[in-house]
């Protein structure tokens, strides 16, 4: 999990994430842009915006650019949730009756790094991540012991930051879509970068 102390956000992004989480504390919905704003002390939203994304990269929240109201606090994604037994997804099977143990997801959130990105697109609804579904993401540290396969979030130059199945051939990197409405994407090793690795998919509903 994140901690609003962390070294790796500056002190205008760390006011404003004070401040994001006492507001959404209070009042149970995430900020408009304009309260932001107005809280922040500031007359235009680009900096508000440029706060928001950069909180966004380093994991702190789950945010839809241009959409205020979509936002999340990573931290909060609720730990312990009961398995209440199994449910049919072709014939019919008993229902539950005990609880017989808890989903705990604590041990994904307390990898070290471990970040959020909000989906926006369907090139990987075949993958079951949709749009406006939140990624939690692994940062990979050396991209020569990627398993190909490996569902990633790379930066790639002058196209921007994408979701896509990880394959090496040689030198040559395929980011590919799990949609077959997008093409592949084609760079050199050395002309991309790897965000990180998929951990899991969360959506709410």
């Amino acid at each position: 999990m994140r901690n609003s102390s962390d070294n790796n956000l500056t002190d205008a992004q760390n006011e404003l994430y004070r401040w994001i989480k006492d507001y959404m504390r209070d009042f149970q919905h995430s900020p408009s842009i304009r309260q932001m704003m107005q809280a922040m002390g500031l007359k235009s939203p680009a900096p508000i915006q440029s706060r928001l994304k950069h909180l966004q990269e380093k994991g702190y929240i789950s945010w839809q650019e241009g959409k205020a109201r979509t936002m999340q606090i990573a931290d909060q994604i609720l730990e312990g949730v009961p398995i209440m037994g199994s449910v049919a997804a072709g014939g019919l099977i008993e229902t539950y009756s005990d609880v017989q143990e808890n989903l705990d997801i604590s041990d994904v959130l307390k990898r070290n790094n471990v970040f959020a990105l909000t989906v926006n697109g369907d090139s990987m609804i075949e993958a079951c991540i949709a749009d406006g579904d939140m990624v939690l993401m692994e940062p990979v540290s050396d991209i020569n012991y990627l398993k190909n396969g490996t569902i990633v979030s790379a930066l790639v130059p002058g196209s921007g930051t994408t979701l896509k199945y990880y394959l090496r051939k040689g030198s040559e990197i395929i980011l590919e879509a799990a949609n077959p409405n997008y093409e592949p994407i084609k760079v050199d090793v050395d002309q991309i970068q790897i965000q990180g690795k998929l951990l899991a998919v969360w959506r709410k509903v």
